[in-house]
């Protein structure tokens, strides 16, 4: 039974009252003049600078693979092999883009000759290196509509992708046919990236709780508790591997380092802090890292710091006042990342200082008198010797590592959805419209 809100009687008053009122408001006044935009939306950027300093490179490595989070060295390809200005090779549609209740979270992965992704409504697709989809599974459990979850990662060991997913299935599938191997119920949100090492799976879920699980059956093994926290960004970073240890980071901020076998915790961290006078710092949700390099782990949150962790011991080494909105990238005895404020920042590794800030696209052009979205940018990765971003405003921005100046951008159709990777001197992207789009 629907119960009206006005009785009968009183609408006529009630909808006359509201007409005086809205007959009262003066009309919006829009004043006339130039406007400049407080940030850029194209590629008039500004590098804030302390003066260069000089970097070392390595060497660019040509990758066959790039089959998971890079987060752990062994995984991780420094500066993969890439032409210098790599133009659009194919597009191939894999599956539901982004939509308003519905996001792409997964980067794709590339093991096996094919290329791995994950849309925003649990499809798996492999593609070839030629833009031809080899398979595709539907995910979705039989009990749940499309629409329900959204999120998940990717990673592939052995012949077999293992796919988490924001319906809270951990899936293990065939690499060459998409067969399901076996699933697993996490009881909680799987829209993290799992992480694969010597036969078994790490995974954050809910962003609270971390999972280790047998790689061959799907077996729980062991289980630490985060803290809980309410305001978080969907999905979550891999966990790391760290010499004898696995470094779980959770939405609360909160760093567990665990004996990677036992589950037993070897210490705790916390990324705390944030950036005054943001109402984006409420959320102090890791989003940048684990990044281990050595005996230290690099881990940015979304509120405005980035901190450098002795792995053995989860000692602080040193704090910067700048967040990390999704990778944080080692090279060259410097950190890469996207701020929290949309810049591209290069800090020195070995005491957090700022090398170089750039500015990237910020506000989106709007209607005067309303203030628009603010484009999304992913990474940054290295590739080619060149600081490689994605954004969701259509392009793909190379800056030049030693003072971030702007060398090259190709159109991404659609607007980048994910961070780039690269494999096979090619680099992939999906786009938020659910394609995946090829560089070379």
């Amino acid at each position: 039974m629907v119960i009206s809100l006005f009785p009968r009687i009183g609408l006529p008053v009630a909808v006359v009252s509201l007409t005086l009122l809205a007959a009262c408001q003066e009309p919006e006044v829009i004043l006339p003049g130039a406007r400049e935009d407080i940030r850029p939306t194209s590629d008039n950027e500004t590098v804030e600078t302390q003066g260069a300093k000089p970097i070392s490179l390595p060497a660019q490595t040509a990758n066959a693979n790039w089959s998971q989070s890079p987060g752990t060295a062994a995984y991780r390809t420094t500066n993969a092999s890439l032409r210098n200005t790599p133009q659009k090779l194919w597009s191939t549609s894999i599956g539901d883009g982004d939509s308003r209740k519905q996001r792409i979270t997964a980067e794709p992965v590339v093991a096996g000759g094919l290329v791995y992704t994950l849309d925003s409504g649990a499809t798996v697709s492999a593609v070839s290196p030629q833009g031809q989809v080899a398979w595709s599974t539907d995910l979705i459990p039989g009990t749940d509509g499309d629409s329900d979850a959204t999120g998940g990662g990717l990673a592939y060991a052995n012949g077999v992708l293992y796919v988490s997913s924001g319906f809270g299935r951990l899936t293990a599938l065939d690499g060459k046919t998409g067969a399901i191997r076996w699933q697993k119920r996490l009881n909680a949100t799987g829209s993290g990236s799992p992480l694969i090492n010597d036969g078994l799976l790490y995974l954050v879920a809910g962003d609270e709780i971390g999972w280790t699980i047998d790689t061959k059956d799907g077996r729980i093994l062991w289980q630490v508790q985060g803290t809980p926290s309410v305001g978080n960004v969907l999905g979550a970073p891999a966990p790391v591997i760290a010499s004898d240890f696995s470094v779980f980071a959770f939405g609360s901020g909160d760093i567990a380092a665990t004996f990677r076998r036992g589950g037993i915790r070897r210490w705790n961290a916390s990324v705390a802090g944030g950036r005054r006078g943001r109402a984006a710092a409420q959320i102090v949700d890791v989003t940048g890292g684990p990044m281990v390099v050595g005996d230290t782990i690099y881990i940015g949150n979304h509120s405005g710091r980035t901190v450098a962790f002795d792995s053995t011991s989860g000692e602080r080494r040193w704090t910067a006042d700048e967040g990390a909105v999704d990778t944080v990238w080692p090279a060259g005895n410097s950190i890469f990342l996207i701020s929290d404020r949309s810049q591209l920042v290069r800090l020195d590794a070995s005491d957090g200082s700022i090398v170089w800030a750039q500015d990237l696209p910020g506000f989106v052009k709007d209607k005067p008198g309303r203030r628009g979205a603010i484009y999304a940018h992913y990474g940054p990765i290295m590739a080619g010797g060149r600081i490689v971003v994605a954004s969701n405003d259509g392009y793909l921005r190379f800056y030049n590592p030693l003072d971030g100046t702007l060398v090259h951008r190709v159109e991404v159709p659609g607007g980048a959805t994910t961070a780039p990777v690269v494999a096979g001197q090619t680099l992939y992207v999906v786009s938020t419209k659910g394609e995946l789009h090829a560089f070379r």
